[in-house]
């Protein structure tokens, strides 16, 4: 799934630089059109997020069929539904290019097996009153991502990424020593959604192309399951109520659209604008868990979520003065004469 950046689970949307060409002249057409295209990108963003934060709503609706079965129809109307996009696009030319590259097809199989864990613990999550920890999960998701960069990108930490981190460490360590446990949902989902986008960025497979890949991949094992718990007489299909049937079919449409929204927003604004709205999506799921689910929010649950609170404060406010930076010294190397990075 559910986000970009959720993170909904598949976000990537190709590379996209942080900082565009120059500004057009004030009052001129290109500024109106500059400003409709940002404009209509900030309303796709928003359309994205908050339909992932509000996507367990959508799972505590099928919270009474087998999340295993839930994830197999989620697979498979995903790939119908793909399939029809795909080619009302003409997109199949870049489904052709990728399984010709070998090293890009490994990437897809491992993203697969990736993304198909993310989607299982989150339909568990949600079929279990664990909204609570999926949404600690995602709000733990872009530490996770600075420390898979300084691991395996060989990225440097700011002092504020360190203290960020910590803080967030430090949250999860004080909810597991005060007999809460160990979150291992949470971490599941927010180490799964982090290794998925460091290794799909790394793929130059579009978004929609990509998913269409993994989903592939998944369609035999899920098509084999719905089968053999059709033939014992347990699948919904067929003994389920029309309100279920209904429900499943519509598992592709709650999985791709946000991600189509987000792909489009994607291609309007600038990456870090998106990067301040990812948090929408986990907001949501912790006001739904809280407020319309009341799950149990002890003393201990305040520290924790405090701390990563803070620590995304300070992720937050150290990203945008490091674009801020880089946007001024840009400017000034153009003033200059040089060629801007």
């Amino acid at each position: 799934m559910k986000t970009i950046t959720p993170p909904q689970p598949d976000r990537a949307a190709g590379p996209i630089p942080a900082s565009g060409p120059a500004s057009p002249a004030p009052g001129s057409v290109e500024e109106a059109a500059l400003i409709r295209r940002q404009g209509a990108g900030v309303a796709y963003g928003l359309a994205a997020y908050i339909a992932w934060g509000i996507s367990p709503i959508y799972f505590k609706l099928v919270a009474s069929i087998p999340p295993m079965e839930v994830l197999a129809h989620r697979v498979v109307w995903s790939v119908l539904l793909l399939a029809f996009l795909l080619t009302v696009r003409s997109r199949w030319g870049e489904i052709r290019a990728a399984l010709r590259r070998r090293r890009t097809m490994i990437n897809l199989c491992i993203t697969t097996l990736l993304i198909a864990n993310n989607w299982y613990w989150f339909i568990w999550a949600v079929s279990n009153d664990h909204v609570l920890q999926a949404s600690l999960g995602y709000f733990i998701n872009p530490l996770v991502n600075v420390g898979l960069g300084v691991l395996f990108l060989r990225e440097r930490l700011t002092r504020a990424q360190v203290a960020g981190l910590m803080l967030a460490g430090a949250g999860v360590l004080y909810l597991a020593m005060a007999h809460e446990g160990v979150p291992w949902v949470a971490l599941m989902l927010a180490f799964s959604f982090g290794f998925y986008a460091m290794l799909r960025k790394r793929s130059s497979v579009e978004a929609m192309s990509g998913l269409m890949i993994e989903t592939t991949l998944l369609l035999p094992a899920g098509m084999i399951f719905l089968l053999w718990i059709g033939m014992k007489g347990e699948g919904t299909f067929g003994s389920g109520t029309p309100t279920q049937h209904l429900l499943l079919f519509l598992a592709g449409a709650v999985t791709l659209f946000p991600l189509l929204w987000f792909t489009e927003a994607a291609r309007r604004v600038r990456l870090s604008t998106l990067g301040f709205m990812q948090y929408i999506a986990p907001t949501g799921q912790f006001l739904l868990a809280v407020l319309l689910y009341r799950e149990t929010f002890t003393g201990a649950h305040a520290v924790a979520f405090t701390c990563i609170w803070a620590a995304l404060v300070i992720y937050t406010v150290d990203s945008a003065i490091r674009l801020q930076r880089n946007r001024r010294m840009r400017d000034l190397a153009i003033k200059a004469g040089a060629p801007a990075r």
